[in-house]
């Protein structure tokens, strides 16, 4: 089977056309992605657009690996309504995935998609893999280092915070400092390459060869706090404390489940017994406000991102987009 044709790069215009779809965690991503989605896949769209429908990449670090569904909130079939979702579970959770590697798979959904006349939509909240499928710059594709990593994950996360922090301030400020898994990688990648990881804002500067509408779910900091715990609960009920054993008892380490942060962190601490269930819950769900904060200073840097209050706005704002010769 032949390659996909690279979109053609002389000016705005000609170029081929993609919709991104971020936001904090709990805002309702997914849902706004299928629902656009799905009116690019309607007659009219068609007609007033030229294009065949359109088709989902997902833009989310956890949600690559099998078995880590509730705990990463990842899309039901039920919830697609039909649409194609690309890069879910991709990956074993006892193997490192990395960014170069999703940078790799993305590029190539992309053009897959476009080169079916239907427009892609990255959804996600990991805003580096979404640059890194954007943005023609290059990302090292490390193979583990088990050595090294076997001596960096004998410090603690401020240790390995303190010492990337030196090697890499700008990485540093945008790195979640509790999380060892990806501290230790981002060290391993300097440690390979005698540089630091590659700056975004370099990136940023950079010409896509796409045009590009990317759309922000804006919502008010005391809605989202309530979306979390709801949605926190429903996952709890919905078992993730039994998904995250069932990982365990695949083979999944508790060291590993601990490097994937948030819900598999704390559930996991909490099979240990070293939580109860009370502290887990609320230490989970001030661990995800924390996350959705480095999220939005993560989006608020980008001067690309549009924000909407609701799908209403999204899909003025999706035709005004296809319009645009």
């Amino acid at each position: 089977m032949s390659s996909p044709k690279s979109p053609n790069l002389s000016n705005k215009s000609s170029r081929a056309k993609i919709i991104v779809v971020v936001g904090p965690t709990a805002s309702g991503k997914s849902a706004l992605a299928v629902t656009l989605a799905l009116r690019l896949g309607s007659g009219q769209a068609r007609r007033k657009f030229g294009v065949r429908g359109a088709e989902i990449i997902s833009a989310d670090s956890r949600q690559v690996y099998r078995g880590m569904n509730i705990g990463s909130g990842k899309i039901t079939r039920k919830e697609m309504h039909g649409v194609p979702n690309h890069l879910l579970d991709i990956a074993s959770p006892k193997r490192t995935f990395t960014a170069a590697q999703y940078q790799k798979l993305a590029q190539r959904a992309m053009l897959r998609i476009l080169a079916k006349g239907k427009v892609p939509i990255i959804c996600g909240g990991t805003g580096f893999y979404i640059d890194a499928a954007l943005y023609e710059y290059a990302l090292p594709d490390i193979p583990p280092n088990p050595k090294l990593r076997r001596a960096l994950e004998k410090k603690s996360a401020e240790e390995l915070f303190i010492k990337l922090h030196a090697l890499d301030s700008a990485r540093a400020a945008t790195i979640d400092r509790h999380n060892k898994r990806r501290l230790v990688r981002a060290l391993e990648i300097i440690h390979a390459t005698g540089k630091p990881v590659p700056s975004r804002e370099e990136a940023l500067k950079r010409t896509s060869p796409y045009d590009i509408l990317k759309i922000g779910i804006a919502v008010p900091q005391k809605k989202l706090k309530a979306n979390i715990n709801k949605r926190l609960h429903v996952r709890i009920a919905q078992g993730m404390v039994a998904e995250v054993a069932r990982l365990h008892r695949s083979g999944v380490s508790w060291r590993r489940l601990d490097g994937f942060g948030l819900e598999y962190r704390f559930v996991s601490r909490y099979l240990q017994g070293l939580l109860t269930k009370k502290e887990m819950l609320q230490e989970l769900e001030t661990a995800i406000r924390g996350y959705s904060r480095r999220q939005m200073t993560w989006f608020r840097k980008d001067r690309g991102i549009v924000w909407i209050g609701n799908a209403a706005s999204a899909m003025k704002k999706m035709r005004t987009f296809l319009k645009a010769a």
